[in-house]
C-alpha cells in the first residue's frame, strides 16, 4: 500500500511539474529558424509571423538565418534541438523534397524528425506563357504540346527546384512530354519568357504576379484547389481541363518531434490567428501569397503526402543534389 502511494504521488508530481513547464510556456524568447537569407520570401513571411507570435505570447521569437544546403543546415539545427517548443523551424515546401534529392545524405528524417505545427501561407503555382507562344487557353496549350511532344519549352528555377516537381508532376497527370529547361533561378525564366527564348514555366505567383498583371506574361490557370484572391479571373487547372493537379508552395512551422502537445497547441492558435489577420493578409499579399492555416494532424499528412510524391518522382528521373 505504503508502495502504491508513493508512486502516486510522484505521478501526481511529475504530471504538476509537466503542466507548470507547460503552462509557463514561453518563458524566455523563441528561437525561429529559416533556412534562408534575410530578405527572401521565406524570411518575410516568417518575420511578419514572430512579430505576431512575440506580441500574442508576451515573448520575443528572434528569426536565426541559417542559409545554406538547401536549407538542410536549418532542419538538422531544429531536429537535434530539444523538443521544449524554444526552437522552432519556419520551413517551405522544399522541406519535403529534401528526401527525394538528398537521399541517405541527412542525418534526419524530413517526416519522422519534426512534428509540423501550421502552414501559415500559400504560394499558388501558376502556368504562365510569353509572347513565343500563341496559346490563349490550358486547353490550347496542352493541344500544342501534344501536336509536337518535347518541344514545348518548360523553364524552371533548376533541377529538383519547386517549379521542376510542379512542372513533372503535371505532365504526368496529363501524359505530356514537356522539354525541361533548368535556370539558375527564377529570375531568368522570367527574363526568357517575356523575351520569347522560352514558351511557359510553372512558376510560383510571387515570382511573375507583376508581369502578369502588367500583360507581358499571360496566365493560362493556377494550381490551386480554389481561385488565388490575387488572381481571381485566372481558373484553377480543374476547372480549366486540366485534371486534379495542384502543387501549392506552403510556408509553415514545424519543431522538433516531441514537442508536448500544450505547447503545440498554444503555437498552432497563434499560427492560425496570424493567418486570419488583415494586417498578415496585406503583408502576404504583397508577397504574392494566400493566408493559408493547415495545422495539426492535417499539416503532418500534407507532409507525408509531398514527401512519398516527391521521393518517387526524384527516384523515376534519377534527381541527386550535389
Amino acid at each position: 500500500m505504503r508502495a502504491c502511494r508513493s508512486l502516486a504521488v510522484a505521478l501526481l508530481i511529475a504530471s504538476a511539474t509537466c503542466h507548470a513547464q507547460t503552462a509557463a510556456y514561453p518563458s524566455k524568447p523563441v528561437k525561429l529558424v529559416v533556412g534562408f537569407a534575410a530578405g527572401g520570401p521565406t524570411d518575410v513571411v516568417a518575420r511578419a509571423f514572430a512579430d505576431h507570435a512575440s506580441r500574442a505570447l508576451g515573448q520575443a521569437f528572434i528569426i536565426d538565418n541559417k542559409p545554406g544546403a538547401n536549407t538542410i543546415l536549418a532542419a538538422q539545427a531544429v531536429a537535434s534541438a530539444p523538443a521544449d517548443g524554444y526552437t522552432l523551424l519556419f520551413g517551405a515546401t522544399n522541406h519535403t523534397m529534401i528526401p527525394g534529392l538528398y537521399s541517405g545524405r541527412v542525418k534526419f528524417d524530413a517526416v519522422k524528425s519534426f512534428k509540423p505545427l501550421c502552414t501559415v501561407a500559400t504560394s499558388p503555382t501558376v502556368l504562365v506563357v510569353g509572347p513565343s507562344l500563341p496559346v490563349a487557353s490550358l486547353a490550347d496549350y496542352m493541344a500544342h504540346v501534344r501536336k509536337a511532344p518535347g518541344r514545348t519549352t518548360a523553364g524552371t528555377a533548376g533541377m529538383g527546384s519547386s517549379g521542376h516537381f510542379a512542372t513533372e508532376m503535371f505532365a504526368r497527370a496529363n501524359s505530356l512530354q514537356l522539354n525541361h529547361v533548368p535556370y539558375k533561378g527564377a529570375a531568368p525564366v522570367v527574363t526568357d519568357l517575356m523575351g520569347g527564348q522560352l514558351d511557359s514555366s510553372f512558376a510560383t505567383l510571387g515570382s511573375v504576379l507583376a508581369q502578369i498583371q502588367s500583360g507581358k506574361l499571360k496566365a493560362l490557370a493556377v494550381a490551386s484547389p480554389k481561385r488565388s484572391p490575387l488572381l481571381p479571373q485566372v481558373a484553377t487547372f480543374a476547372e480549366a481541363g486540366g485534371g486534379n493537379y495542384s502543387a501549392d508552395a506552403w510556408y509553415g512551422v514545424l519543431a522538433p518531434a516531441g514537442l508536448p502537445d500544450p505547447i503545440a497547441q498554444q503555437l498552432e492558435k497563434v499560427a492560425r490567428e496570424f493567418s486570419g489577420s488583415a494586417a498578415a493578409a496585406e503583408k502576404l499579399r504583397g508577397l504574392g501569397l494566400d493566408a493559408n492555416a493547415t495545422c495539426g494532424t492535417a499539416f503532418s499528412r500534407q507532409v507525408e503526402r509531398e514527401v512519398a510524391t516527391y521521393t518517387q518522382i526524384a527516384r523515376d528521373l534519377n534527381l541527386k543534389a550535389e
